[in-house]
């Protein structure tokens, strides 16, 4: 393969959770400026039209799913829907959620809301996707959206802390049990870029004490996290099964 080609998406269906905004909205983007047709999931399908839309009017394909990731019998059926484009070779799995209060704040109906969106549901995308590719015995790619939280602690969100690390160790796990089905299994896991679940945080005073601590002294770009992505999702690695991809500006680099 060229190297001008290795990223070259052509030809794939790609299925992309939590896509209706921020880094779920501008990987299903990336994905289908690449050659990908993608499939949109969110619960909101309004929310959803307006990024079908924007690919199609680049000359794209996609359409738009109904997916709750906490509930079974919608995983499944998001599944099916996407299979519409065509056999699903790439599952960017990003839905995500998190719940920011001092620890002594925090309670149960919080913590199980966040586990079961970032880590359950993860999870049942991964068993689901990675069932239909076997069946169609063409490999794929399963991109967990992991988070540096997920490699060291960090204030107040203790249940996100716990289920991104959870998804970093699962990414492993399901690394080994799919490599002989030719399906690979990475994790992404972003640092800070500023998206509507964290833009509060990162404009207030301690937001802003963090940002002084990236090496970079600045959060990410999201086209900071397009190379990367095409890296997981396309045959440029398909030596790499799970792996950790970490694009934080330096700072896990000292933890």
């Amino acid at each position: 393969m060229q190297p001008t080609n290795l990223f070259d998406l052509h030809g794939r269906v790609a299925l992309v959770t939590g896509a209706s905004r921020g880094l779920g909205r501008h990987f299903a983007l990336t994905l289908a400026r690449a050659g990908a047709k993608v499939a949109l999931a969110a619960r909101n399908l309004d929310a959803l039209a307006g990024v079908v839309r924007q690919i199609e009017q680049e000359g794209g394909e996609a359409r738009s799913v109904h997916l709750d990731v906490t509930d079974a019998h919608s995983v499944r059926a998001s599944v099916e829907a996407a299979s519409a484009l065509g056999p699903i070779s790439i599952l960017v799995n990003n839905a995500g959620i998190a719940d920011q209060k001092p620890w002594d704040e925090q309670d149960e109906d919080a913590w199980d809301r966040v586990i079961d969106t970032n880590l359950r549901g993860v999870w049942l995308m991964a068993q689901a996707t990675a069932r239909a590719m076997v069946r169609h015995g063409g490999g794929g790619s399963i991109i967990n959206i992991a988070s540096i939280l997920g490699l060291g602690g960090e204030y107040s969100v203790p249940a996100y802390c716990a289920s991104k690390a959870a998804v970093v160790n699962l990414t492993r796990s399901l690394a080994m049990d799919l490599a002989r089905h030719q399906i690979r299994v990475n994790a992404l896991a972003p640092g800070y870029f500023e998206t509507d679940i964290n833009r509060e945080f990162l404009a207030s005073p301690a937001g802003q004490r963090l940002i002084r601590r990236i090496p970079q002294r600045r959060t990410g770009e999201l086209q900071e996290l397009e190379g990367p992505l095409l890296l997981l999702a396309s045959d440029a690695s398909r030596f790499m099964t799970g792996s950790v991809l970490v694009v934080d500006g330096g700072q896990s680099a000292g933890t």
